[in-house]
């Protein structure tokens, strides 16, 4: 079978689409996953024993199951639960902060402790507040450390949204599905959005490359 590479091109602006809604997702998802993870992280990290076994309980449930378990929960269960109605984009977005945030609690947690603690004690013998030592002194250090392992989170989230495609979101691979099935040009259509979710994660890994060499720590 010959590949043929108008196919592609009949096909890229309905997979540019795709690709758009895709970006969309996943950026919308991991800021809300970053401002939960920071929350659990620092709730597993600083909190009491209440505190900390509440952050516990929700990483653990989350990262003890798959997104696409908890995207089905969400878009399913979750409306017959709470008797509110949830549309696809809202139930894939929310999945993201979810999934993502107990990721990047963990991440979160293990950078911040990493710090030496001798930089808290200097803090709070300035007479700083706890919140200050930890936005002002340790908070600048820990995120240098973070660069790498979010940076991989951010990947994995972004991939994850093709797991959507079970709830009918028309992000990138739920448009490749349905040209395939259109015109049965499978070579053509999976290539053409393996090459965008590549050119995708490519720039992602580039963009936080030179984040972290701007940001080392020497």
């Amino acid at each position: 079978m010959d590949f043929d590479w108008s196919v592609i091109v009949g096909a890229l602006p309905a997979l540019l689409g795709g690709a758009k809604l895709t970006i969309l997702i996943a950026v919308a998802g991991l800021v809300g996953g970053l401002v939960v993870g920071s929350i659990a992280g620092l709730m597993r990290a600083y909190g009491n024993a209440i505190v900390n076994a509440i952050a516990f309980a929700y990483i653990e449930l989350i990262r003890g199951t798959p997104i696409v378990v908890q995207v089905m929960f969400i878009y399913f269960a979750l409306p017959i639960l709470a008797d509110i109605r949830v549309n696809p984009m809202t139930a894939a977005i929310t999945s993201i902060v979810v999934n993502a945030g107990a990721y990047i609690a963990e991440i979160v947690r293990g950078s911040f402790l990493s710090v030496h603690k001798g930089l808290k004690e200097a803090g709070l013998a300035l007479g700083l507040p706890m919140w200050k030592v930890l936005v002002y002194i340790i908070g600048p250090v820990a995120f240098r450390r973070m660069i790498p392992p979010l940076g991989n989170q951010f990947i994995v989230s972004l991939k994850d949204t093709s797991l959507f495609i079970v709830i009918g979101v028309g992000e990138l691979t739920r448009q490749g599905q349905e040209i395939m099935a259109a015109n049965f040009r499978a070579v053509e259509i999976w290539t053409a959005v393996a090459v965008l979710y590549l050119l995708m994660t490519g720039t992602l890994t580039l963009i936080l490359r030179v984040t972290e060499k701007r940001m080392r720590i020497l």
